[in-house]
């Protein structure tokens, strides 16, 4: 037979269920607080690592552009600063030849030199030819020393090829008197002009001993790989 509780008993049943209840929902918060702690600790070490990277991409970006951009400056600069050295070494080289250009019609001023030198430029252009009969134009003021010349290369072309040629002053055409001397030797019935003059040996000059004249004044370019 049953007892009916006191209401002592009851009171003290509803505490029971109460701190079991109470207990159970502290255990369960803590459990989800956990929980959660765990997956903010996650996320944020996801975000931080994805910021780090991103900040990491940028700055790699940056440091790209940043070097890059140093390169092209410092290429710049360079390039500038060779073709400052060029055009002063070229400018030099100008006033050099420039120089000797001024110096070339003070060749003729010693005749006995200057015959000498014109029989040489014709011997030059008379076996080139390979000619029994050629031509030789001249400037009309060096007529006398030229025709001296002719002579002179005539007999100096026998000696040592054992046959005559001959040699003529082609007065119909004379090089310019703005010209600084030498002569031009024609064969070919007039087709073949080998260009002797003193201005075209300075221009041949330029072009052909150039590489030698700028290594002697500026010295070897470590660059250059390739040489004519």
């Amino acid at each position: 037979m049953s007892h009916a509780m006191s209401d002592d008993q009851v009171a003290g049943e509803l505490k029971k269920m109460t701190a079991f209840i109470r207990q159970e929902a502290l255990e369960k918060a803590k459990e989800i607080q956990i929980k959660a702690d765990e997956e903010f600790a996650i996320e944020k070490s996801k975000l931080v690592r994805q910021e780090t990277s991103s900040i990491d991409s940028q700055y790699e970006k940056k440091f790209k552009q940043a070097s890059m951009s140093q390169q092209i400056t410092r290429s710049t600069l360079a390039n500038k600063t060779r073709l400052k050295v060029l055009s002063a070494r070229q400018e030099l080289l100008d006033e050099l030849f420039e120089k000797a250009r001024g110096k070339l019609s003070g060749y003729a001023s010693d005749k006995s030199k200057y015959q000498e030198m014109c029989k040489n430029l014709i011997l030059e252009g008379a076996y080139a030819l390979n000619e029994d009969k050629i031509g030789v134009r001249a400037r009309k003021a060096d007529y006398e020393v030229v025709k001296k010349a002719i002579e002179g290369a005539k007999k100096e072309y026998k000696d040592n090829l054992s046959r005559d040629i001959d040699i003529v002053l082609d007065e119909k055409n004379p090089q310019p008197e703005g010209s600084s001397g030498g002569c031009s030797i024609v064969g070919g019935a007039g087709k073949i002009d080998i260009n002797n003059t003193l201005d075209e040996r300075l221009r041949l000059l330029e072009s052909d001993a150039l590489p030698m004249v700028r290594t002697s004044l500026f010295g070897k370019n470590e660059n250059r790989r390739f040489y004519d």
